[in-house]
């Protein structure tokens, strides 16, 4: 996104270094980030390098930054590369290393994995330590339920690679147990043992050079940091962007805030942070003594006013906000990590930049309290306890009040078919209201895809219901016709062939 207005140049330096902002609305992190990307554009051939969550939040992004500029966007979107985490820092690991000492795709890849333990899972159900696998592969004619396996236990050790590498650096050393938070080791029920056997069976199946870091990411992470240490000189390694920027990512591993620390060294990283409390609220946790210790790194959010400097067990919910005590773990864990990253003296070292664009780098607004959901929005804000909540705002009355609403639906096709009339009903309701304003989440979108495709798709775009849509994050076989054809053709032995599927078929080129 290289779009320039009047008295902006790109001759201006980036300065490397980690400028992390926190905001309770993502509009506002977004605006922010559109306001920078245009004030310090980079070179006209030179691309943007952004770091998201979802393929529907690079959308919004784009959408965004395409609004004309008198509506505070930049005019035109392009230029701009997106990444999901994992595949970016396995380049940065690849910059800084050097391509030969890390592979361009790990033969610990969850794709690569599946195939892997199809092949090893067979060899290995003799011993005595995979009885437990042993007995669910049992009556498996068709191998369906050893390929269901494998796809859950490549997941499985994929999530391991990002957020317990020091229990597979244990497996690797014979050693079947699992590390706490606190670094003590618990030995492994009996029945769990197969896990850390199996990874040691992976671990020799792909036999690598021994004078070679192993491919697996937990591996190639502690070879990054310990290069990155030694590294020389401010020059920036080949391969790595000036700027990056890592928008609406609700939480990271620490593998992951790591690297991004490095990359600081040399690249301008640029995160923008949804935190919904403006407050200290590392405390409210269960565990509330081991997060205190990570507190010596010091915090971004002070306490609140008239909060104790320190909480006890029974002072905890007290002092905090239920439904933020209750479903904030995740972010509150993720914000607890990167305090130890974002560090006071840089934060007064970039504000100035920030104040130059008319921001700051703590977003947080209340917003009027004039619906229920604003006031919900308002008490996580100011971590409210549920004592002052019901004291601040009076009763809501349903019928005035509609800004929170739960429907019982039978089936995904009965949601879908609500949502449809809901969003019809806002149109009607908001003149200003757009469909590109709407983003619906669903707890799995290739279960509600086709539901969405028959509802939303069967008005005609001329039709006044009609309601522009896409669905975003769906896998290759959900959107290859030749997936889609291939899998009904290994379907044939098994099922009856329609007309229209037969010609649907016949559609498909190849």
């Amino acid at each position: 996104m290289n779009a320039q207005r009047p008295g902006e140049t790109t001759d201006q330096p980036l300065p490397p270094g980690l400028m992390v902002v926190h905001g309770n609305h993502a509009e506002a992190l977004r605006d922010l980030t559109v306001t920078w990307l245009r004030r310090y554009p980079l070179a006209p051939l030179e691309n943007e390098t952004l770091l998201v969550q979802s393929n529907g939040i690079a959308q919004w992004l784009k959408l965004s930054l395409a609004e004309p500029p008198e509506r505070g966007g930049a005019g035109i979107a392009a230029a701009l590369q997106f990444h999901l985490p994992s595949q970016f820092l396995w380049q940065a690991y690849r910059a800084v290393l050097g391509p030969e000492r890390v592979p361009e795709t790990s033969p610990f890849d969850k794709p690569r994995l599946v195939w892997r333990l199809m092949r090893l899972l067979p060899t290995l159900l003799d011993q005595a330590a995979y009885a437990p696998l042993q007995r669910f592969l049992a009556d498996d004619a068709d191998r369906r339920k050893r390929f269901q396996l494998a796809e859950r236990l490549a997941d499985l050790f994929d999530q391991y690679q990002v957020y317990r590498a020091d229990w597979l650096h244990a497996w690797g050393q014979n050693q079947d147990v699992l590390l706490d938070a606190r670094g003590d080791a618990v030995d492994l029920d009996s029945d769990q043992r197969w896990q850390p056997a199996l990874w040691r069976a992976l671990l020799r199946d792909v036999q690598t050079d021994p004078s070679a870091p192993r491919p697996g990411r937990a591996a190639v992470h502690e070879a990054f940091l310990a290069q990155a240490r030694q590294w020389q000189g401010p020059e920036r390694p080949a391969g790595l962007p000036r700027r990056l920027v890592v928008f609406g990512i609700s939480s990271l591993p620490r593998q992951s805030l790591e690297v991004l620390a490095v990359l600081a060294r040399w690249c301008q990283v640029l995160m923008c942070v949804h935190n919904p409390c403006e407050h200290h609220w590392a405390d409210i946790v269960s565990d509330h003594e081991l997060l205190r210790a990570a507190e010596r790194h010091g915090t971004r959010q002070a306490r609140r006013p008239n909060a104790p400097a320190v909480l006890t067990p029974e002072q905890l919910h007290q002092h905090a906000h239920p439904l933020l005590a209750a479903w904030g773990k995740q972010g509150r864990d993720f914000i607890g990590l990167l305090n130890e990253h974002d560090r006071p003296e840089a934060l007064a070292h970039h504000r100035r930049h920030f104040q130059a664009i008319g921001h700051s780098t703590d977003l947080f607004v209340a917003p009027p309290a004039d619906t229920l959901l604003r006031q919900l929005q308002d008490d996580i804000r100011d971590l409210r306890p549920l004592h002052e909540t019901r004291a601040r705002w009076p009763a809501v009355d349903p019928a005035q009040d509609a800004s929170v609403r739960f429907h019982l639906a039978h089936s995904p096709q009965r949601e879908v078919e609500v949502l449809h009339d809901q969003l019809l009903a806002a149109f009607q309701a908001d003149p200003t209201l757009t469909p590109r304003d709407v983003i619906v989440m669903v707890p799995d979108v290739q279960a509600y895809a086709p539901h969405i495709q028959a509802v939303f798709g069967l008005l005609p775009a001329h039709d006044p219901r009609h309601i522009p849509f896409s669905v975003a994050d769906q896998g290759a076989a959900a959107t290859d016709p030749l997936l889609h054809a291939l899998r009904l053709l290994l379907r044939l032995p098994q099922a009856r062939l329609s007309a229209s599927e037969l010609m649907d078929l016949l559609d498909v080129p190849a």
